[in-house]
């Protein structure tokens, strides 16, 4: 959808979607979807979501970290992100290669630099630019166990205390936002994923494989989570509880298993 121009990306959206919305009626049990959106219509992106949540009753949206270099903080797409809080629609956010590209451009640094990076710089922006402060009702679901966030929070609450440009939009530590977040668990790693434990707890926490891209894999994401020193009941909250508290309609969906 993003790489489409014009008339096209709403066409593409459209098309997307109704895919999704069949497979799910096909198959109610086994799939549900996030909503491609076509963000470079502003009008367009209003009704696509409307369609997706009210029609097709897809489980929300899914946005890249950079919309062809435009930051999601810009204020463009303010009104999109407010009907979203109005309807407390979940929002994942998945990375995207950089805006400034060139130096991810060897040794296959997009995905594996660049994308961190990339989800990182999204949601910090959009933390200081007060969007989650002003919507507080969106479930925002950051991908990649939200890049270095976790790792970079007493900066970014460093740079709150210490620089009035950081504290113009919002009234606490950006600490306090981002620990109100969700965030997946694709990073695969015992240490990465007991510090955001450590930061959010697990009831913020939903397993993700980022299956089936090339640095995804289902087996360690399974592995990775069953492998921590966490009691079951933690562990069960990441597999599932995570998902049914923040999916719209799941739990009703799940009742219809096959």
């Amino acid at each position: 959808v993003f790489f489409a121009e014009g008339r096209a990306q709403i066409e593409v959206a459209r098309m997307v979607n109704d895919a999704y919305a069949d497979l799910i009626a096909k198959r109610p049990g086994r799939f549900l979807g996030f909503a491609s959106i076509p963000m470079d219509d502003p009008d367009g992106a209003l009704r696509e979501l409307a369609r997706v949540l009210d029609e097709l009753r897809l489980q929300g949206v899914v946005l890249l970290s950079n919309i062809r270099g435009r930051a999601l903080a810009d204020p463009a797409y303010r009104p999109f992100f407010a009907e979203c809080d109005r309807r407390k629609a979940c929002v994942f956010v998945h990375p995207m290669i950089p805006a400034a590209a060139e130096p991810f451009g060897e040794y296959v640094l997009g995905p594996i630099v660049g994308f961190p990076f990339d989800t990182t710089l999204a949601v910090a922006r959009l933390c200081y630019a007060g969007v989650f402060k002003e919507l507080p009702n969106i479930r925002w679901l950051i991908a990649h166990a939200g890049g270095a966030i976790p790792y970079l929070l007493e900066r970014l609450d460093s740079g709150w205390r210490d620089f009035a440009e950081c504290r113009a939009n919002i009234d606490e530590p950006p600490s306090t936002y981002l620990k109100r977040l969700y965030y997946d668990t694709v990073t695969f790693s015992p240490n990465n994923l007991r510090l955001l434990r450590d930061v959010v707890g697990t009831d913020h926490l939903a397993m993700g494989s980022d299956y089936p891209h090339l640095l995804g894999s289902i087996d360690k994401a399974i592995s990775s989570i069953e492998g921590l020193d966490w009691d079951a009941t933690e562990k069960e909250r990441v597999f599932s509880g995570t998902a049914l508290a923040l999916l719209a309609n799941l739990p009703a969906r799940l009742a219809h298993v096959v």
